[in-house]
């Protein structure tokens, strides 16, 4: 059994250990709605005292649209200092099907950015080459209504790019669906499904070279920490990188953890424990 973590009251009781920050952006500097303030503050805190924050999202568009998403949101600029997204990484898979048919499941034109300039033609499934998802049609949608949809793409042995990893979301006071939910049910039915975002190396790799690009120097791993809020994704990713872990209990997991109450540091350990992620610690909301 794992034991239980060291309690810690912000970020500024690890700061010292570590040059950089590889945050999660979604359910750990905003929830879809508004900015957390705790959370932007302590990120611009670990900055103002010399480290370096990068965001890493898997939201499914490019790092540019991210950024004007984070203005309006209230997450100054302050905050970080370079953002990489699934898109970005995810642009790089899109790029061989070049002047080839795609066919997109998502938000009609909300993710259109993903594709700019790589001369693809949006399809229907039965004149496409890959299916590229980047979220479910609507917030109201689940991966079981796709079913009928999926049994399509599988007779057509179509490959499943999926531009967002992320399973499910905290939006406001809601969870909803993501494209990785999609993505696991393709899956689970026999498809191919290829993802570049977290937990995956190339975002990690991507981000570590945009920390060391703001740092001027080279960095060490054991002085760079992943914040997230997903086992999943953030816990999982930042142990196959190799890198520690600020886990965020008051998002997507935070019913079955009390986050909010009286959290059980067992139960917290536990749940991460089969990502093999070492923990600094965890908070409900991140902050300094």
């Amino acid at each position: 059994m794992t034991s239980p973590l060291p309690s810690i009251t912000g970020l500024s009781d690890l700061a010292g250990r570590y040059d950089a920050v590889l945050s999660d952006v979604w359910g750990v500097v905003h929830n879809g709605v508004a900015a957390f303030p705790t959370a932007v503050e302590a990120l611009t805190e670990f900055r103002k005292a010399g480290g370096k924050a990068v965001f890493i999202t898997n939201a499914p568009r490019p790092s540019g649209p991210i950024v004007e998403m984070l203005d309006r949101l209230g997450v100054h600029r302050d905050a970080y200092d370079a953002i990489v997204s699934s898109g970005d990484a995810t642009r790089v898979m899109i790029e061989k099907y070049r002047g080839r048919n795609i066919h997109h499941v998502g938000p009609a034109t909300e993710d259109d950015l993903l594709y700019e300039g790589l001369d693809v033609h949006r399809t229907d499934a039965d004149h496409a080459e890959v299916v590229v998802v980047t979220d479910l049609d609507t917030d109201h949608d689940n991966p079981e209504m796709y079913r009928d949809r999926a049994r399509q793409w599988l007779a057509r042995k179509l490959p499943m790019i999926c531009a967002n990893p992320d399973r499910v979301v905290e939006h406001g006071d809601q969870i909803i669906y993501c494209g990785g939910a999609l993505g696991d049910l393709y899956a689970a039915m026999g498809g191919m499904v290829l993802m570049a975002g977290k937990p995956y190396q190339p975002i990690y790799e991507e981000a570590f070279r945009l920390a060391e690009v703001a740092a001027g120097r080279p960095l060490d791993k054991s002085r760079v920490l992943a914040i997230g809020d997903s086992v999943r994704t953030d816990a999982t990713g930042a142990a196959q990188f190799g890198i520690d872990l600020l886990f965020v209990t008051g998002s997507i997991h935070a019913a079955e953890l009390d986050a909010f109450g009286k959290p059980d540091p067992q139960a917290i350990a536990d749940l991460v424990a089969p990502s093999r992620a070492h923990m600094a610690g965890f908070l409900p909301r991140l902050a300094w």
